[in-house]
């Protein structure tokens, strides 16, 4: 399968629309705080202490130093909201200011995610229908909370305004209806801000052959890859279904779909770099067709999986996105059992790429460098 060029660069300024995107994702800071610390709790400062230490401008510096152009910045609502009133965290949205300032201060554009939103878990989409897509309850409260966050944040043009990590609607037309909803509102809100809107049931690619284009000519479309899903989350602990467990080389062959009950999205059959350069027709043929910016905004292979399958597997997918001219925000920067580095983990304490004094993965590093 022949892919085609992505459109030329139209500014020498950085632009979310414009500028081909190579940067890495900043989970387990605002996001997923109880899932980086539910394997070493003792480690757990508390929140607002984790906020301050975990990252910082000496890390903005490293990325960009790195030659990333920027970062995506997940926050689950509840690390910077009440949980049960959606009363702001001061404390918690003033160190996120900070950090967004600081960021953008070292060069760095900032994709602010709304990673879980009242009424809707990526997670738990797995196993059930979320109430954010049928209690419009949930979709007022989650637009209370971008109603704060883009007020607060959508004035600088470096800082784009993603909706919704990992949408996990029933059908493709139920996702179209919200988020075409919710880029109205922020539009009211933030003027002059990139929106990112992901494709539906956990930005899978193929969804881009439901996804309607949004009325709106300052929009970044994206999708995530983790197919295939039995390869690159291969033994994670939080994985359920038996075959994950099982050690999988790249390339692989799954064998034939046996029709399973889950909402998951598990792709059999043989896997090459033929079919995964395949798994991207959809997003493709949505650029092409609607003359939109498109990027990969998550992308990696579990680090417990054999070195020198996950190091293959990354390089032809790398490779794919540079064919293609796709963008990418690579998951994930620190920890997170993805992690370019890892500092602390238990886990991975003794994982040969992390065998140095930095405790750097320099070989995923370097296949990044080269996107």
């Amino acid at each position: 399968m022949s892919i085609p060029a992505a459109r030329p660069i139209v500014s020498p300024e950085f632009s979310f629309r414009h500028t081909r995107l190579h940067g890495v994702n900043l989970g387990g800071w605002f996001s997923q705080v109880d899932d980086l610390y539910s394997k070493d709790p003792e480690r757990n400062p508390g929140l607002h202490p984790h906020l301050r230490s975990f990252l910082g401008a000496a890390d903005f510096a490293q990325i960009r130093q790195w030659g990333f152009n920027h970062v995506r910045l997940p926050v689950d609502y509840y690390n910077v909201f009440d949980r049960a009133t959606l009363a702001p965290d001061e404390t918690a949205l003033g160190l996120l200011a900070t950090n967004l300032a600081l960021a953008t201060e070292a060069g760095l554009g900032v994709i602010l995610d709304l990673h879980r939103c009242p009424g809707h878990d990526f997670f738990a989409g797995t196993l059930h229908e979320q109430p954010f897509f049928s209690d419009p309850a949930c979709r007022r409260d989650a637009l209370r909370v971008w109603s704060v966050l883009a007020e607060r944040f959508g004035g600088n043009p470096l800082v784009a305004l993603e909706i919704l990590n990992e949408p996990v609607a029933s059908t493709g037309a139920i996702w179209n209806a919200v988020k075409d909803e919710f880029c109205t509102h922020l539009r009211r809100l933030a003027p002059r801000s990139t929106i990112v809107v992901g494709s539906n049931r956990w930005n899978i690619p193929s969804e881009f052959a439901e996804l309607t284009p949004v009325d709106d000519d300052n929009i970044l479309y994206s999708f995530h890859c983790y197919a295939p899903l039995l390869f690159t989350h291969q033994h994670a602990p939080w994985m359920d279904y038996p075959p994950s467990r099982t050690t999988r080389h790249w390339p692989v062959d799954f064998g034939e779909d046996p029709g399973l009950p889950t909402r998951v999205h598990y792709e059999f059959g043989r896997w090459d770099s033929e079919r995964l350069r395949s798994a991207f027709a959809a997003p493709l043929a949505f650029r092409e067709k609607h003359g939109v910016p498109v990027a990969c905004n998550e992308f990696g292979v579990y680090v417990q999986a054999p070195p020198a399958d996950r190091l293959r597997y990354m390089g032809e997918l790398i490779g794919i996105f540079r064919e293609a001219g796709f963008g990418w925000s690579y998951w994930n920067y620190k920890n997170l059992d993805f992690g370019i580095l890892s500092l602390g983990e238990a886990l991975h304490a003794s994982l040969p790429q992390y065998a140095n004094p930095e405790r750097l993965d320099r070989a995923t590093l370097a296949i990044l460098q080269a996107g």
